[in-house]
């Protein structure tokens, strides 16, 4: 993956987001926390810099026929705005309960956005039924070795901003962002260790990489809609089978307490993937103590209506306050 050739394209076209430490997460956790505020960047989710080193990468001719693209929401913006600047017209397939606030940002940066089927899955098989009566570039949301380069950005920033840390928390859905993180951060240092988080409701990829039997069968939900993918990337499986150190996963009472945290504690709103990471961190799902930790706070764009439903979840199970 040429992260470091996405990192020059994506210069001037992203925000070099934050690494932000907060007083109160290092006192209850006994570590040095850095979060990395990707809830920060344009169309506020990491997804920007995969769609936008994806999209600039087009030829003329391919830019021409558009980008067609699946989406639980914030791929979807980012690919909305990479194709808008570059003048391009994008379609771009949503489950049907994707939070409304993700569908209007989609269409506002110009995008068409079709909302079909129940789940990301169903969404991209909408899509590739589409794609195969257009000329158009389907841009994935993860399974994509420009996306994962974009993603991988990150790492490079991070280590940039601070070369000490010992240990990096990262969502994971179909596994692009934890992909382009581990390669990174792998390349520049080994030693640091890279955990990815999964929501126990949506927990493909930690099944497979536990060595676990999948029941394809199972239905799958959290809140945490962003990562709300049903089975491991075929592209970024095997890379992380080979370099993440382990995976762990969340509840959604923690996944809802994590959210609450950086509302009342960081006065930030962050949607329930972009509070995965650091939900594995406040209830010390690896081991953190006395450690330099990065923490990936993926994405901000949550639907303000639902969070009297996080507080609901918070509270519904005895879920330390910390």
């Amino acid at each position: 993956m040429k992260i470091g050739e996405a990192m020059e394209t994506l210069m001037d076209k992203v925000h070099q987001t934050p690494l932000k430490q907060s007083t109160t997460l290092n006192y209850l956790t006994n570590a040095n926390v850095y979060l990395k505020l990707e809830n920060l960047q344009k169309t506020g989710s990491f997804k920007l810099r995969g769609a936008m080193n994806k999209i600039l990468s087009l030829s003329d001719q391919e830019a021409k026929r558009g980008v067609i693209a699946a989406s639980a929401g914030n791929h979807a913006q980012g690919v909305a705005l990479a194709a808008s600047l570059r003048g391009i017209k994008s379609t771009i397939y949503m489950p049907r309960h994707t939070p409304l606030a993700k569908v209007a940002a989609t269409r506002g940066y110009g995008a068409e956005a079709v909302l079909a089927g129940e789940t990301y899955h169903e969404s991209y098989q909408r899509a590739a039924e589409e794609l195969h009566q257009s000329t158009s570039t389907f841009v994935h949301a993860f399974d994509d070795d420009r996306v994962i380069a974009g993603q991988g950005t990150i790492a490079l920033e991070m280590l940039q901003q601070n070369s000490q840390l010992n240990v990096i928390f990262v969502p994971i859905g179909g596994g692009g962002l934890i992909s382009g993180i581990a390669l990174g951060v792998k390349a520049n240092n080994p030693s640091i260790k890279v955990v990815g988080v999964q929501a126990s409701g949506a927990s493909a990829t930690y099944q497979r990489f536990k060595g676990k039997k999948m029941k394809s069968s199972l239905p799958i939900n959290t809140i945490a809609d962003g990562i709300l993918v049903k089975e491991p990337g075929i592209k970024t499986f095997p890379i992380i089978e080979k370099y993440v150190d382990d995976i762990v996963t969340v509840t959604e009472e923690e996944i809802a307490h994590a959210i609450l945290f950086m509302l009342e504690r960081e006065k930030m709103l962050v949607e329930g993937a972009g509070a995965a990471a650091l939900a594995a961190i406040l209830y010390k799902k690896a081991p953190i103590e006395q450690k330099k930790v990065g923490c990936i706070i993926s994405g901000g764009n949550v639907d303000p209506v639902k969070m009297q439903t996080y507080l609901e979840i918070s509270q519904s199970k005895n879920v330390s306050n910390l």
